[in-house]
Parts: C-alpha cells; sequence; structure tokens
C-alpha cells in the first residue's frame, strides 16, 4: 500500500512539474510577442528593420548624450527607413512622428522601471 501511495505522488509531482514548465515557456513566448509589438509600436519603420537592427537603434538613443543628438539619430533613421521603404515600393510619412516614436530620455525603461512610492 505504501509502495502505492509513493508511485501516485511521484506520478503527480511529475505531472504537475510539466504542466507548470509548459505554462512558464507559454508565458515567455506571449512575452516575447508583447515585447516584438512593443517595439514596432515605438520605433517609426521597425516593419522595415530586424530585430538586430531594432537594438542598435535603441542602444543609440541611449547613448545619446542630448536631445539634440537624440533628434538628429531620429531624424537620420527616418531618412534610411523612407528610402528602405521606397526600395519595397512601400509609403512613410515625409516627417518623422511627433515625441520621437516613444524614446524620450529615459531611454525606455519600460515597466517596473521607476522608483518606489
Amino acid at each position: 500500500m505504501k509502495m502505492r501511495a509513493t508511485v501516485l505522488v511521484s506520478v503527480l509531482a511529475t505531472t504537475l512539474s510539466l504542466s507548470t514548465g509548459f505554462a512558464v515557456a507559454a508565458d515567455q513566448e506571449r512575452t516575447q510577442d508583447q515585447a516584438q509589438t512593443q517595439d514596432q509600436e515605438r520605433i517609426y519603420g521597425s516593419q522595415l528593420m530586424t530585430r538586430q537592427e531594432r537594438v542598435e537603434y535603441r542602444a543609440k538613443l541611449r547613448a545619446a548624450k542630448t536631445a539634440e543628438e537624440r533628434e538628429r539619430i531620429r531624424n537620420d533613421h527616418h531618412e534610411q527607413m523612407k528610402e528602405r521603404a521606397k526600395a519595397r515600393g512601400m509609403a512613410l510619412p515625409d516627417q518623422p512622428p511627433a515625441g520621437g516614436g516613444g524614446m524620450g530620455p529615459g531611454g525606455g525603461m519600460g515597466q517596473g522601471g521607476g522608483r518606489a512610492r
């Protein structure tokens, strides 16, 4: 009887572990999908960029020391995206979006990046 109970507990524990693992994997995939969607919403022309290009663009903006430097980076990026869109037969607006597409001086810290109140 004890042997049967031990086996049953082991089987239940294994089943619970596996189901938890699947849930965690699904959550990670969902988080990655949300991050990619947020990238596309924040970076002008991101649909024309690779993931690596988006990472490099954000790093340039974070490294900029002044608002003027960030604005120059955004304007250069906008021109590059217009040329890329034209080469692919797409159209983008003539002017970059107001506010720089969501990347301000805070560097896009995201949720939980601020100080506790």
